[in-house]
């Protein structure tokens, strides 16, 4: 068989990320394609309507519905104010009148005739969706939203928690292999991006929220010690819209893993250069990775790569060459090279007939594992 396909994960320092930014209903565009983003750009908004308070005048007043038009003080579309007189009953002679008012804030939105009943919707609230990348608006959707290109490095990784942000990077370790405790942390970390090594403690992550950090991207972090942060245990994850004061990408796995060189010696190179990052995280159909994006000087990538990049397929081919990563024991985490594609099924220590490939790990050793164990490495 000389093509396959596996799942992929992208550690490249030089490639073209285009992501569509889209409102959650109709709403307003607000930049035009060409137009240069920052990643706290606002591109598109729209209003999310108030919810709605239902008073029913008809028995407040002691009225049929027929004559609750009479006797509302306030009109359809008019803006009322929490506790401000909006209906008052004619009385006897002028005496004994009745009164409601206004339980909250809004606008009238409707008397109703039939049921004596008055709507009243609170104000509307404003959505706002930002360019997240430092990039150019390449398509815009209208009235929904537009599409953002930028040319640089992507580095994704396996897990994350939080939203999206944006800060320099910080390399706080000299090796892949260190871990980070409580003591290396500092207000100078205020406002970054900081890249570990092998593992932060849940003290040392703790502190980094207390300084003001904004985000955090590690080898491996220990499961329970996600749970204790959160305060609830993550099962299959759908993650990105936790509010824990930073956003963390974790990308090797759970434990005590050394980030790969490959992605430690990247972020390495990009020491103090802005970054946007996501720990959104979809571990069903429709995958989502966590990630981190930094823009490159001067737009580095060509436009031929822009293209190739564009029309390259979803699902990218395994073959040999490819750089893939090993992601079961007793090799889980090393990166290796395929170094050949067996056409036909090999039976494993299990008893079980599986595809596999061979291949060359950074030590030179070749090794035989099946191909769900692997993932390609994206450059």
């Amino acid at each position: 068989m000389a093509h396959a396909y596996t799942s992929g994960l992208r550690v490249s320092p030089r490639t073209v990320v285009a992501r569509t930014r889209r409102l959650p209903l109709s709403g307003q565009v607000l930049v035009d394609v060409g137009d240069r983003v920052r990643p706290d750009t606002v591109v598109a908004e729209t209003h999310l309507p108030g919810p709605v308070h239902n008073v029913n005048v008809t028995n407040a007043l002691a009225i049929v519905p027929e004559e609750v038009p009479g006797c509302m003080l306030k009109q359809r579309d008019e803006p009322v104010a929490k506790g401000e007189l909006i209906a008052e009953s004619k009385g006897i002679f002028g005496l004994f009148k009745s009164s409601v008012r206004c339980p909250e804030s809004g606008t009238i939105e409707m008397v109703s005739e039939v049921t004596g009943q008055v709507l009243i919707r609170e104000p509307s609230t404003p959505v706002r969706i930002n360019a997240y990348l430092d990039g150019t608006v390449t398509e815009t959707l209208p009235g929904e939203g537009v599409v953002v290109e930028t040319a640089g490095a992507c580095i994704q990784g396996i897990f994350g928690v939080g939203g999206e942000t944006h800060a320099p990077i910080r390399q706080i370790v000299q090796s892949p292999e260190d871990e980070v405790t409580g003591e290396m942390i500092n207000d100078r970390l205020r406002g970054r991006i900081v890249c570990c090594g092998s593992m932060i403690t849940l003290d040392a992550l703790r502190k980094l929220i207390e300084v003001g950090a904004s985000g955090v991207v590690v080898g491996g972090m220990r499961y329970h010690d996600i749970g204790d942060l959160l305060g609830y245990q993550i099962g299959v994850a759908v993650t990105g819209g936790e509010d824990i004061g930073l956003t963390m990408i974790v990308t090797e796995g759970f434990g005590r893993l050394p980030m790969a060189e490959r992605t430690f010696e990247l972020l390495r190179s990009m020491q103090d250069r802005e970054a946007s990052l996501s720990g959104a995280t979809q571990i069903r159909a429709g995958v989502i990775r966590p990630e981190i994006i930094i823009r490159s000087n001067g737009d580095e990538a060509s436009a031929d790569q822009a293209s190739s990049d564009r029309a390259a397929p979803a699902g990218r081919g395994l073959e040999a060459g490819s750089l893939v990563r090993l992601i079961r024991e007793p090799w889980f985490g090393e990166l290796a090279t395929v170094a050949s594609l067996p056409e036909q099924p090999v039976r494993l220590p299990t008893g079980a007939f599986a595809r596999v490939l061979e291949a060359r790990r950074t030590n030179g050793a070749l090794v035989t594992v099946p191909r769900a164990n692997v993932e390609i490495v994206e450059t």
